[in-house]
Order: structure tokens, then sequence, then C-alpha cells
């Protein structure tokens, strides 16, 4: 199974920016890939998803601030936040569905990364 590392976690003010990478040791497009976030106390939430024909959800809280995607030639995908709030501060963690298919329910992803802290003050 491949193993996914998150890196680019960081405390930052609101209103500012983080990239976050999630470098894959077998990497393929052909997979469903995603970021879910967990915040203390809260349930595991899907932020943005990638299917296979590169097509893309965003969960309302975060559309229009935060953008994925992969670069197949580096194994890795992204995750480019802007506008950071501070109820965007949470664990972040990528995630592989072996489907085609993207879900925004965290128990149909087949592996998971270690995760990344993002912390985000007001």
């Amino acid at each position: 199974q491949a193993q996914l590392v998150e890196s680019g976690g960081d405390s930052v003010q609101a209103g500012g920016s983080l990239t976050l990478s999630c470098k894959a040791s077998r990497f393929t497009a052909r997979y469903c890939m995603a970021w879910f976030r967990q915040a203390p106390g809260k349930e595991r939430e899907a932020v943005a998803t990638l299917d296979s024909d590169s097509k893309t959800t965003y969960s309302d809280s975060v559309k229009g601030r935060f953008t994925i995607s992969r670069v197949t030639a580096e194994s890795t995908l992204y995750l480019q936040m802007n506008n950071l709030k501070p109820d965007d501060t949470a664990m972040y963690y990528c995630a592989t569905r072996f489907s085609y298919d993207c879900s925004q329910e965290a128990d149909q992803y087949n592996n998971w990364g270690q995760g990344a802290q993002v912390t985000v003050s007001s």
C-alpha cells in the first residue's frame, strides 16, 4: 500500500495562506484523492476531492478559498489555502480511495497520511 506523507502545516494569522503537500510513495491519477480535516471534538470532514477525471469538489466552508491539485510527475497532491480563518484550524489529512470516483465519507477511503496541523489565529 502506498505511503502518504503530508507537509506544509503551520501556524498563521487569519487572512494568511498555506500550501499543504501530500507525497505518495506510489502515485496514480486513476484514483480519487482527497483532503480531509478534523478539529478537536469534531468528526473528520471532507474538504476537497479530486477524481480520476480531474473533477473537483469542495466543502461549502472552503469553496472559493481552497484549491486541490495534483502533479503526477511529482507524485504529489496539493491543497492551496487562501484567506484562512480561525475555523480552518484542524489536523489536515490526505487520503486515497481506490476508485475512479470520490466520496465525501471518510470510511470510503483506503489509505491515509499521518496528518499536518494547521492553526489559524485571529
